[in-house]
């Protein structure tokens, strides 16, 4: 008997294979764009311009994020939001296909992770859903949603907060790796990044030094507490930091200094509870320095869940596309590249990998931690780079504009079309997802750990942006991508 959803399916994943070769142009652009969280400007401007011209509607500068966007195709229910991020790193540019570390601009950023088809994958998707709802009548709305500035956790906490997700009934986010898969569970870690800023008073550092308070002996002193305090953290508590003011030359002792901080946790009262034991350290080295502490959050996410009903659609449409066929060149490469990196040499992975879980709560953070709280979320992981090699490492940069990343991105964004066809279709499917999260939450409240009346950082990174772009701009592709 013919299934009306495979149709719909089939469809999609049509468009898809026709437009592969936008789907790399869009993927490339992106990735020689490199820019930093908060300055995505070419970046958004180029998606936002291909959903407009597919008919969606788009709402730039959601919460006051200039890099950010919202765009709606449809009407009614359900409302289907797909979300992902397109910011690079700081100092990881590094050519494209090349198997040792390469900068494509000495010093300039770079993603190094894949960000760059996450963006790609995205909105091809949404563009194919599109074209699927438009020819077959579909009901419903799809939402997509350009999240700037995931490394420094900033965008989605927002847009929760400020009621873009209230409506919404299912969220699906896609995310590069090497492997073809989804899990549950809670994946990801809670997380609040704070600067702590230490006002002081300046002096001559040999004439008269008794003069001064140090804001930097405040800073160093903070830092040592922290350091003893972490003997005494709870498993799966972690920080980390870097000094973002230090002083200007040695014998001026500094009036003011500061260190930008992370706090991670499995839980959101737990990162709470450990930025508050930071903030009384703070204050203690503040009053041995003699000086003023002043912290003020940047950013913070709750730790990420996923819905096990969620992942299992996925997983569906995962084993339904399959692993794309590599060639023997693409292998090659991939084991040049893990040699290169000081990793095991076994080329690209042949097989999808099964469900399982839940799974093993990492470590790290995403913000799109608070999206996941406050509506049922599933994530397709597509493979779009190598396996084995470290984010944010020059290795990880290396397949992110071959055809690695671009077969991989195709397979991820077919996954991604076919899952939203089922909560676009499948009423049943969509009641037992929302029976399955008010299960997840088990009456957990969200509340933003963000503070209500914080503003976006929209001028973030701004300085380290336009230190390189104009050097970066030489290699932007001159071709536009275009889907039919």
């Amino acid at each position: 008997m013919h299934n009306p959803v495979q149709g719909l399916k089939a469809a999609a994943w049509q468009f898809l294979d026709r437009n592969a070769v936008a789907f790399a142009k869009l993927s490339d652009a992106i990735f020689y764009f490199g820019e930093l969280g908060m300055q995505e400007h070419r970046s958004a401007r180029l998606m936002c311009d291909l959903l407009t011209t597919h008919g969606f509607q788009v709402d730039r500068s959601p919460s006051g994020i200039k890099t950010g966007f919202v765009a709606r195709y449809g009407t009614g229910e359900p409302v289907v939001a797909i979300h992902t991020e397109y910011d690079a790193n700081p100092g990881n540019s590094q050519r494209s296909g090349v198997a040792e570390p390469s900068e494509i601009v000495p010093g300039a950023p770079g993603h190094c992770e894949g960000h760059n088809v996450n963006a790609a994958c995205m909105v091809s998707a949404a563009l194919a859903l599109r074209h699927v709802m438009a020819q077959y009548n579909l009901p419903g709305e799809i939402r997509i949603f350009g999240a700037p500035a995931e490394e420094q956790l900033i965008s989605r906490p927002y847009f929760v907060r400020d009621g873009y997700f209230d409506d919404v009934d299912v969220a699906l986010h896609p995310h590069v790796l090497d492997e073809f898969k989804s899990d549950y569970g809670v994946i990801q870690s809670a997380a609040i990044s704070v600067d702590f800023d230490f006002i002081g008073r300046a002096a001559h550092a040999a004439v008269a030094p008794w003069d001064a308070r140090d804001a930097l002996d405040a800073v160093v002193l903070m830092d040592i507490g922290l350091a003893q305090f972490r003997e005494h953290l709870q498993p799966g508590l972690s920080m980390h930091r870097v000094v973002t003011n230090g002083g200007e030359q040695p014998n001026v002792v500094p009036a003011r200094a500061g260190a930008w901080w992370y706090f991670r946790g499995p839980t959101a009262d737990a990162v709470r509870a450990l930025f508050g034991r930071a903030q009384e350290i703070a204050e203690g080295a503040a009053l041995m320095a003699g000086c003023t502490a002043v912290s003020s959050r940047r950013a913070a996410a709750w730790p990420v869940l996923l819905n096990r009903t969620m992942a299992e659609a996925i997983q569906r449409n995962v084993e339904a596309v399959g692993m794309p066929v590599w060639e023997e060149a693409e292998h090659a490469f991939a084991r040049r590249l893990q040699c290169a990196a000081e990793k095991p040499e076994t080329g690209l992975r042949l097989r999808v990998t099964p469900l399982s879980g839940p799974a093993r709560q990492l470590a790290a953070s995403n913000d799109c931690g608070d999206v996941s709280w406050k509506v049922p979320m599933g994530r397709v992981w597509f493979p779009a780079n190598v396996p084995h090699l470290p984010f944010h490492h020059w290795s990880a940069g290396a397949a992110l504009a071959t055809s690695i990343a671009h077969r991989g991105g195709l397979a991820g964004a077919k996954a991604l079309a076919g899952a939203a066809i089922d909560y676009l279709c499948d009423r049943d499917l969509l009641a037992a997802t929302v029976e399955a999260f008010a299960r997840d939450i088990d009456g957990a409240r969200y509340e933003p750990l963000i503070a209500l009346d914080q503003m976006p950082p929209n001028t973030l990174n701004a300085t380290l942006m336009d230190r390189y772009r104009g050097q970066m701009e030489r290699f932007y592709p001159i071709d536009i991508p275009v889907f039919t």
